[in-house]
């Protein structure tokens, strides 16, 4: 297939992920049409994962097999993947980076998602990928060179320092926010945050994913952190942020209900409980 035949494909597949999630703004769709899938996946060939059969390769070295809203292992001996595009790119909408803006990717993997957010930003904006896997880290550092707006760190993205951001996009199960996702986020930022349960990851029974995670946007709006339900999560446990009294609360919150009329996240356990969707020590998601 030919570089030009490629853009084609690239840009229909921009169009299908999109539509899966009715997905409205055209930046999101042309940064997925621009970024090459291939150059942030490793060697042919690739790992397609399928959930009855786990991992399966693609037939030949051909990208186009790349070009679907699937899955593709990038540690697969550990289930560690480049996630779903259309998922990605529904969450991308709804945090809505901007050009000129910092975003801060919490586990960037090997980088194909900060590459589409760098292209969201322009170059006027910027992006830190932080992975705390070191030999992800490096492959991400490789793969993102041509991408002069963005910078990698490796190290725990729940405590690593970084600047304060426009966008803090987390791209990993925690069972709490982290102080300092809370800390950098500018006024009008939007922290987006997948909350999940032990079994988040681990199950097989995809249709209780709603049961098990949720991924939480989070704005700020001055001293106040509004909080609104945008989409369920089954995805990779965040190293750093795995809380036992929290996941507790969680599993007992998901078990209940009533994610959907979360409206606010407060730095404090003060909040009466029937007021509160989930709560623990420090923190709680709130109704009012």
């Amino acid at each position: 297939m030919t570089p030009d035949e490629l853009k084609i494909v690239r840009r229909a597949y921009a169009k299908q992920i999109t539509a899966v999630l009715r997905i409205v703004d055209e930046r999101v769709e042309a940064a997925f049409a621009e970024v090459p899938r291939e150059d942030f996946l490793g060697p042919s060939p690739w790992p397609i994962f399928r959930m009855r059969k786990a991992y399966v390769p693609t037939p030949t070295a051909d990208p186009v097999y790349l070009y679907t809203d699937d899955i593709v292992g990038i540690v697969p001996a550990r289930h560690i993947n480049n996630g779903q595009p259309s998922l990605h790119a529904f969450l991308l909408s709804q945090a809505a980076p901007q050009a000129g803006e910092h975003v801060v990717h919490v586990g960037a993997g090997a980088g194909y998602y900060s590459a589409i957010m760098a292209n969201l930003v322009a170059a006027s904006g910027k992006v830190t990928a932080i992975e705390f896997e070191p030999e992800l880290a490096a492959r991400a550092k490789a793969n993102l060179t041509p991408y002069r707006n963005v910078s990698v760190v490796q190290g725990d993205g729940s405590s690593v320092a970084f600047e304060s951001a426009d966008v803090i996009y987390v791209n990993a199960g925690a069972t709490q926010p982290a102080d300092i996702w809370l800390d950098q986020l500018n006024d009008g930022g939007r922290l987006v945050l997948p909350l999940t349960t032990d079994l988040g990851f681990t199950s097989s029974n995809w249709s209780n994913m709603h049961l098990r995670g949720a991924v939480f946007l989070v704005t700020r709006k001055g001293e106040e952190l509004h909080a609104q339900w945008i989409s369920p999560v089954a995805i990779f446990p965040c190293e750093g942020m795995r809380d036992a009294e929290s996941e507790k609360a969680l599993a007992a919150a998901f078990e209940s209900g009533e994610h959907k009329k979360v409206t606010r996240l407060y730095r404090n356990d003060q909040v009466p409980a029937e007021r509160c969707w989930v709560r623990a020590s420090g923190w709680c998601l709130a109704y009012a």
